[in-house]
């Protein structure tokens, strides 16, 4: 027999009718019954955040705990989460401090959320993605669903292409360290009325970060590293594309980086001028003046995308992005005991770089690209082949005369001049490398096009 309480109520019923009441509490607490952490930690979209985390891999956070680890994980503690975020009193861990260096130089820092917190903010970014999308500006490319920077580069192709011949680039001074919170918040309770889900956003903003053992507190900034931290950068960037649109301006802008479109010099002083200024008042954020310009388009880049400058530009690939593929490219090499090692770690490495510049117009980038790889590789050959006998006797092997064999073999040169010499070329021609699985650039792009 169940035991009775001094009130005559089973101890069941107890229980029960305190979750009751602290149902009815949270309705209460969301007003015009938008219940958005109910939302947040449903089964399905629970299922949906776990799958995209597990999917997305990434380093542990600072409790150390791996993705592989977080199943078992929630299957202990989940309903003590649960509970916590229901109730508004869920506390985030500290995120891990991480610094990589920067495309432009520079140092770029990262904030590692634990798996669990990355779990809880991919809930939050499904739940509250759709809400504040159908807002968002169309000129507005990135972090969003079915949107790319392929897009934002064909739309910035049409925008010079329509006479719309300066750019203002506007690089905005360590974006992700300065945000306010409070500016940033405001704008998110503009559409979220639940106060949980607004009391755990601004904790993840305001969670130490770890670092050598040291936990620093933050008052400002929203580190990458997060599911989380796209998405409030675009709700308050936001703000920014308004007053754009407002004021009628072409534009395009992915994450922090923006760039507007003008006629002229003088409107485009006179653009830099009102961003600064709407900026540092609205947004309390600054312009980094040392990489911020009025410019030409082809003075400039975009996405890793420059252009040409005729009347119809082409879009071609930036002398930065090339150089850092080079230095990759490199590292690669470096790394690699064969040309066939080689070449099987080149396979992802080219072909997912062509995939993000395949919508380059001008082919003779990606033609140099590939004359330069398959000369590194010979290059690497020449340096395997070591002795002068061994040099000549392969080169026989490949279909060079013998007098002149000897010759190329003892010609004291370097392997990088030997690798761009006509004994090497007609050796190892772009055939050798194509049937050895090295991919081209040229002919990569050629298929992409095509599968458009």
């Amino acid at each position: 027999m169940t035991e009775k309480s001094e009130t005559g109520r089973t101890g069941d019923h107890r229980k029960w009718s305190r979750d009751d009441a602290g149902a009815a509490r949270r309705r209460k607490e969301s007003p015009e019954g938008k219940a958005l952490m109910e939302s947040v930690v449903s089964q399905e979209n629970m299922r949906r955040a776990y799958a995209r985390v597990v999917g997305n891999k990434g380093a542990a956070g600072v409790d150390g705990m791996s993705v592989e680890e977080l199943k078992p994980y929630l299957q202990a503690h989940w309903e003590e989460i649960k509970d916590g975020l229901l109730e508004g009193n869920y506390r985030p861990q500290a995120v891990r401090k991480v610094e990589i260096p920067k495309p432009g130089g520079g140092r770029r820092v990262l904030g590692i959320p634990t798996v669990v917190d990355r779990l809880i903010q991919q809930g939050l970014h499904q739940v509250l993605a759709p809400m504040f999308d159908e807002d968002f500006s169309e000129s507005s490319y990135g972090f969003r669903e079915g949107r790319n920077a392929q897009q934002a580069v064909l739309q910035v192709r049409k925008i010079v292409a329509e006479g719309k011949r300066w750019v203002v680039d506007i690089d905005l001074e360590k974006f992700f360290d300065h945000v306010n919170h409070d500016i940033l918040m405001v704008r998110v309770a503009r559409r979220v009325k639940d106060k949980r889900v607004l009391r755990v956003i601004r904790r993840y903003l305001q969670a130490g970060m770890m670092s050598g053992g040291m936990e620093e507190q933050r008052t400002e900034g929203t580190p990458q590293g997060g599911p989380l931290s796209p998405l409030l950068s675009n709700i308050l960037l936001d703000a920014l594309d308004k007053e754009l649109e407002k004021r009628g301006h072409s534009f395009c802008r992915y994450a922090d980086d923006c760039n507007v479109y003008v006629r002229s010099q003088r409107s485009g002083e006179r653009v830099m001028t009102l961003l600064r200024h709407f900026l540092a008042k609205h947004l309390r954020l600054r312009v980094n003046e040392a990489k911020s310009a009025v410019a030409r388009p082809w003075q400039r880049t975009f996405l890793g995308y420059s252009m040409s400058w005729e009347r119809t530009p082409k879009l071609t690939v930036a002398k930065g992005s090339i150089q850092r593929l080079k230095g990759k490219i490199r590292e690669v090499i470096r790394r690699g005991r064969s040309v066939e090692q080689i070449i099987t770690a080149l396979k992802p490495l080219l072909c997912g770089w062509m995939a993000y510049f395949k919508r380059v117009d001008v082919k003779r980038c990606l033609e140099e690209l590939d004359g330069w790889i398959r000369r590194k590789l010979r290059s690497v050959i020449w340096r395997q082949w070591k002795r002068v006998y061994t040099r000549a006797k392969q080169l026989m092997r490949y279909g060079i005369a013998e007098s002149r064999a000897w010759q190329s073999a003892t010609n004291g040169r370097g392997p990088w001049w030997n690798a761009g010499a006509s004994h090497m070329n007609q050796a190892l021609p772009k055939a050798y490398f194509d049937a050895a699985g090295l991919p081209s650039l040229l002919q990569e792009r050629f298929r992409l096009q095509h599968s458009l």
